[in-house]
């Protein structure tokens, strides 16, 4: 279904793509022939490792720093990629960040940064390149979710809010863009093998399995194949709607 062709030509800006799901859409995306602009806002030298994988697979990558909940830091950054590549093809708002607590013990801060990130980062790309693809007549954007935004996670609240909130942001900006042939689409991870769940007591670990039809926790594939699938040409009747890839968790 897909090569090394099925994305050739087309450039890619993954947002927080230095580790974890942001790496593996990133991969999966310059495998099949996009040039991605690797985005990152912590660590520079882990997005250029990105970077170096994709040039040993024989691939086209930039790395480009942003923090994405800065408005202004995004335009220029969007600037800059329209003036280099002029286009860009495919937009995956995969940044983002947990503060973890009970809303009895959550900081306003915590609060704050976690909704400014996961939910006005996407706002900010978004906001910065629609009119870049309306001029275009064509686009795909995956805003990467989570099964947390669909069915609320105890001591999540921040983080449940800003992905729930993502997913009426991505079925708005579809309804907006439908008419150029831009589709805009949501991708929900549920429990996903990560630097994170590996270091999780295997007590805990064990208990989320117990939570999953089948049984397993997923891998960072099963997100970054279903992105692939989002940006390509299959997917070119799809818009608005949310991909639950959680192991059946949110059935």
């Amino acid at each position: 279904m897909f090569d090394s062709k099925t994305l050739d030509g087309k450039i890619a800006l993954v947002t927080g793509a230095s580790r974890g799901i942001g790496r593996g859409i990133a991969l999966a995306l310059a495998g099949c022939g996009a040039t991605v602009l690797v985005n990152y806002n912590g660590s520079k030298e882990r997005a250029e490792q990105v970077v170096a994988e994709i040039a040993n697979m024989g691939g086209q990558a930039e790395v480009i720093g942003c923090n994405v909940s800065d408005y202004a830091a995004c335009e220029q950054m969007v600037k800059e990629v329209i003036e280099k590549y002029g286009k860009v093809d495919i937009l995956v708002n995969n940044a983002g960040i947990t503060r973890d607590n009970l809303i009895m013990r959550m900081s306003e801060q915590d609060y704050d940064d976690v909704l400014n990130t996961n939910l006005k980062g996407a706002f900010n790309t978004m906001k910065h390149l629609t009119r870049h693809f309306l001029k275009n007549k064509s686009g795909k954007i995956i805003n990467i979710s989570s099964v947390s935004g669909v069915m609320g996670n105890a001591g999540q609240a921040n983080y449940s809010a800003s992905k729930a909130g993502l997913i009426g942001l991505t079925k708005s900006i579809a309804r907006e863009l439908s008419s150029r042939g831009i589709c805009v689409n949501a991708v929900a991870p549920g429990f996903i093998e990560t630097e994170m769940t590996k270091a999780m007591p295997k007590s805990v670990l064990e208990g989320a399995k117990g939570s999953i039809p089948l049984g397993r926790i997923g891998a960072v594939d099963d997100i970054a194949n279903t992105v692939l699938f989002l940006a390509s040409d299959y997917a070119n009747y799809i818009t608005g709607q949310v991909v639950c890839v959680d192991g059946g968790m949110s059935i």
